[in-house]
């Protein structure tokens, strides 16, 4: 199939359309790459797609979008204090589903940083973005972190924050988001949603590790 030039939320992107030009849907949602030679790929809701940055989507994808999925309601961006740890996770694969892999960063208040990407071979991007999530969670009970400590978890899925914190009911994948929700139970974490591909350091850092370690299958 063919990957024609759209525009996602005013940014020029490249989704696979059919014959007849239209989005190739997977479970309701499009294949869409950054760039054209991108080998990750993301799934937006075909009503965040326009063929122009000034043309909005229709009326109705945006309320069938919304009875769909509904993210979870922003609240003001917590202030990281001195003795907070802070993390970042991504995930993805090569093809939905194909070769994945995540990639995590935590920097801890003295500023020892950790980072890990991981392969996780076949799989799906929600997959990856959860289990990055997960690593977070098993590396501070590794390293006997308290659990009262205030964790700040800095993600970009949409559907993570959501299962993790807005009562999602998870269709697929219930054991692992039953997992985690039972580890942050015991943890006192915030989620922080950031834009993808939005110039954040820390953010591309474990976007690279997710891609990297999806696209060779190696950890690092």
């Amino acid at each position: 199939m063919p990957w024609q030039p759209m525009y996602f939320k005013g940014r020029r992107v490249f989704v696979e359309v059919d014959d007849a030009q239209q989005p190739v849907l997977q479970d309701g949602r499009a294949r869409m790459r950054y760039q054209a030679d991108d080998e990750r790929i993301y799934n937006p809701w075909p009503a965040h797609l326009s063929t122009s940055p000034n043309t909005p989507a229709t009326t109705a994808n945006r309320s069938q979008t919304a009875a769909k999925r509904r993210a979870p309601s922003p609240a003001a961006t917590p202030q990281p204090g001195p003795g907070d740890i802070q993390a970042w996770t991504d995930g993805g694969c090569i093809g939905n589903p194909g070769p994945s892999g995540l990639g995590f960063l935590i920097v801890f208040p003295d500023g020892t940083r950790v980072e890990r990407g991981e392969a996780l071979g076949e799989g799906t991007n929600n997959i990856a973005e959860l289990t990055a999530i997960w690593r977070v969670l098993q590396t501070l009970d590794d390293r006997s972190i308290p659990k009262t400590t205030r964790l700040l978890i800095h993600t970009d899925s949409t559907y993570a924050i959501g299962m993790l914190t807005a009562n999602w009911k998870a269709k697929q994948n219930q054991q692992l988001v039953a997992d985690i929700r039972n580890a942050l139970k015991q943890r006192n974490a915030v989620f922080i949603k950031v834009p993808a591909h939005a110039g954040n350091p820390n953010n591309e850092r474990v976007d690279e590790l997710a891609n990297t370690s999806a696209r060779t299958q190696q950890n690092l």
